[in-house]
């Protein structure tokens, strides 16, 4: 990434050429969400109980703030902080002072207002089963003398006394003036406490306009801001792995203590999962120089691999969890990685264990029909991304399959495995075509979720998506089946996973209503390369704009619906309650679907050797620009609809890579001209021709091209 703010800025000038003055701003700066420094401190005051005098000290650091309670039988006095936004760290708290008869302090945190109770909405020991360190807050039993504390895991006495949980991901922090008989007498209920000063210091990814080595911008700003958005709540799940702070449930690994990952969550699970990177991978590649965030975990779970081929999906349970679809996750992010990066030597070193996930293992539960089953090989029990009970042959694994064994093909060719990759792309194939044979319900003309009726028909959002993009279905079957979850998915707040409900039994509640981001992405993915882009926008309007409209704003959220089963209302809250994430990174799919398909860039090759440039057009864009980083340099894209018809756009290509520039053009009717020279219609120039409402050109290299499409 040697030359990239070289060609970073060199493409800023070209792009803001006609900003006033060169100590202006680039315009996306203002989309930035990260907090200035990593030390954070709350916006306002949100609600204060009982005897607490000057609480806005804690805010603009005049005075001293006082908690007093008298007696027991007294108001508990409290302030509930709000810092503005979700955020990630360690809370630190500068006591000036006690009574003597040592007052406990007691912290509840909370990313939303929805969940703030007498109970933090969720904290570690929630997940430590039947020896929980503390019973959801946090306690401190503060000196009498002045004392900065900040939170970590433990207790301040005999190991089970007067505890916390350490990090918290949280927007809303609430002190109290409080404590637990259980603590005593290390804190009592009554008596004063003064603080000088409540803040953070966040431990994830500072992700500062300094630090983006990507970005996009568009005339629709609240596109541009749901990017911003979306990286905001990735930077949060980019942090450092402890032992202290990742998930109870025998997650901790020696290999993976002190290495930088993508979690799944900034305040839970914190645990790296495969699937999850699928879509945080994207999009911290598009945004941050930090690609071993992701290959730290995806190497570490090849390095658990089991000797049958399975790989866990991740740390959690000793990386014993049976996931079914994760192992094909991990086939497609390792591609990803190599495609974004280039990292040849992981490349060599894990090609391996991607021969034998996909010879050996997943052989072992594929049926006579050619496609995974699952249920075979002691599979039934195996989970997914949303732990679901479907067997037999499910649309969705074998969609992720057929697009898993095309990466695996592209990742043999960059390593000149001819063998295997034809094989694999053989396989693809016979895949693709079984799932047409045997999966396609053409009443509804939709695939079916799984082969297996006895609970009812289904059809999913996870299958038909994944079905498309792995290029199983013909474009009439791809549109048909996106049409027909259009109108059966709807909801307010994007589209529901399933278009009919699983028997209660099954455990999965409320399916017709639960809306995951994490595979909504590859529905929006499916409908651009479909030429439903307006229906991309529309998903992407309702998911976001609902997720960035309701507490806490901004973050992405795990899942939205319901969380109870027969839940009449409350349909597009938290999925699973105070326990759902608020900033989960495999909901950021925005990112990807924004720089992949309005800008317009994905990588072909390893490492951006090639890559290909297409726009696809929203009516509510128009102009777009941003840089998709290399490890070149940054790839700069600008773009601009004029109001007569005409389409320009400038590329800025790093010296290395070769690309694919697909131009609009709808019916072949306009002129195409490449840097002033007249290229299209065939015989004014060569190397462009007409596909599908674009003309497109190989064979663009370094340096600075125009591209102008006349009315």
């Amino acid at each position: 990434m040697g030359l990239l703010p070289v060609v970073l800025v060199a493409f800023s000038s070209f792009i803001y050429i006609a900003q006033a003055a060169a100590t202006t701003s680039p315009s996306w700066h203002k989309y930035v969400r990260a907090p200035k420094s990593q030390i954070v401190y709350p916006a306002k005051v949100f609600n204060v109980t009982g005897d607490v005098t000057n609480a806005d000290a804690l805010l603009n650091h005049k005075g001293k703030t006082a908690f007093t309670r008298k007696a027991t039988s007294d108001t508990v006095p409290s302030v509930t902080l709000d810092f503005g936004q979700n955020i990630v760290g360690y809370p630190q708290i500068s006591f000036s002072g006690t009574s003597a008869n040592h007052p406990g302090i007691r912290l509840v945190f909370s990313e939303s207002t929805q969940y703030l109770t007498n109970v933090s909405d969720f904290s570690r020991s929630d997940n430590e089963g039947s020896t929980p360190l503390t019973p959801g807050t946090d306690q401190i039993a503060p000196p009498t003398t002045s004392w900065k504390w900040q939170d970590s895991y433990g207790c301040q006495y005999n190991g089970t006394q007067v505890c916390a949980d350490g990090l918290h991901g949280f927007r809303y922090m609430r002190i109290e003036l409080d404590a637990s008989d259980a603590d005593a007498p290390y804190t009592s209920k009554n008596g004063s406490v003064s603080i000088s000063s409540v803040s953070l210091n966040f431990t994830a990814l500072l992700g500062t306009p300094a630090t983006y080595t990507g970005w996009f911008e568009c005339s629709d700003e609240t596109l541009t801001q749901y990017w911003f958005d979306g990286t905001y709540t990735t930077e949060m799940v980019t942090d450092h792995f402890r032992q202290t702070d990742c998930d109870p449930r025998n997650a901790w690994s020696p290999t993976l203590e002190g290495k930088l990952v993508l979690h799944d969550g900034a305040k839970r699970d914190r645990d790296p999962y495969v699937g999850d990177i699928a879509v945080s991978g994207r999009t911290s590649y598009l945004s941050h120089n930090v690609p071993e965030a992701a290959k730290n975990v995806i190497a570490d779970l090849a390095d658990h691999q089991r000797a049958d081929g399975w790989i866990p999906p991740a740390s959690i349970n000793n990386y014993t969890l049976p996931l079914f679809d994760y192992p094909l996750w991990w086939v497609v992010t390792s591609w990803d990685y190599i495609l974004y990066t280039g990292d040849m030597d992981y490349a060599n070193t894990y090609y391996p264990h991607l021969l034998s996930v996909l010879d050996k293992w997943y052989p072992t539960v594929t049926d006579s029909n050619g496609l995974l089953s699952k249920g075979l090989n002691n599979t039934s029990g195996y989970g997914d991304y949303f732990f679901s009970p479907r067997n037999a042959e499910v649309t969705y694994y074998n969609g992720l399959y057929a697009l898993a064994l095309k990466a695996a093909s592209s990742y043999a060719s960059s390593l000149k495995h001819t063998a295997d990759a034809s094989r694999w792309s053989g396989r693809a194939t016979t895949v693709s075509n079984a799932i047409n044979a045997h999966l396609w319900d053409s009443k509804t003309g939709a695939y079916y979720d799984t082969s297996n009726l006895t609970t009812g028909v289904r059809h999913s959002q996870d299958g038909n998506s994944l079905a498309i993009l792995s290029g199983a279905a013909p474009l009439p079957r791809a549109q048909s089946a996106l049409n027909y979850l259009s109108k059966a998915t709807h909801q307010p707040y994007g589209n529901a996973f399933f278009d009919a409900e699983f028997p209660l039994s099954d455990g999965v509640y409320n399916a017709t209503r639960r809306v995951y981001a994490f595979i909504s992405y590859f529905d929006i993915s499916a409908r651009f390369e479909s030429g439903l882009a307006e229906s991309a926008h529309d998903i992407i309007n309702r998911m976001y704009g609902w997720m960035a409209a309701n507490d806490p704003g901004i973050t992405m959220w795990e899942g939205i619906g319901p969380p109870d089963p027969g839940d009449g209302g409350g349909s597009g809250t938290k999925y699973e309650a105070g326990y759902t994430s608020l900033a989960h990174g495999w909901s950021t799919g925005v990112v990807s679907a924004l720089s992949n398909y309005v800008l317009g860039v994905i990588p072909t090759g390893a490492g951006f050797e090639t890559w290909s440039l297409k726009p696809y057009m929203l009516e509510s864009v128009s102009w777009a620009r941003g840089v998709v980083p290399t490890p070149k340099g940054g790839l700069g894209v600008s773009w601009d609809k004029g109001s007569n018809g005409k389409f320009e756009m400038r590329v800025e290509v790093p010296k290395g890579t070769t690309g694919t520039v697909s131009v609009p053009n709808e019916g072949g009717k306009g002129k195409v001209y490449v840097n002033g020279k007249a290229i299209f219609p065939p015989g004014k120039g060569k190397g462009a021709k007409y596909e599908d409402g674009y003309v497109v050109m190989t064979g663009i290299g370094a340096g600075t091209h125009s591209f102008t499409v006349s009315a």
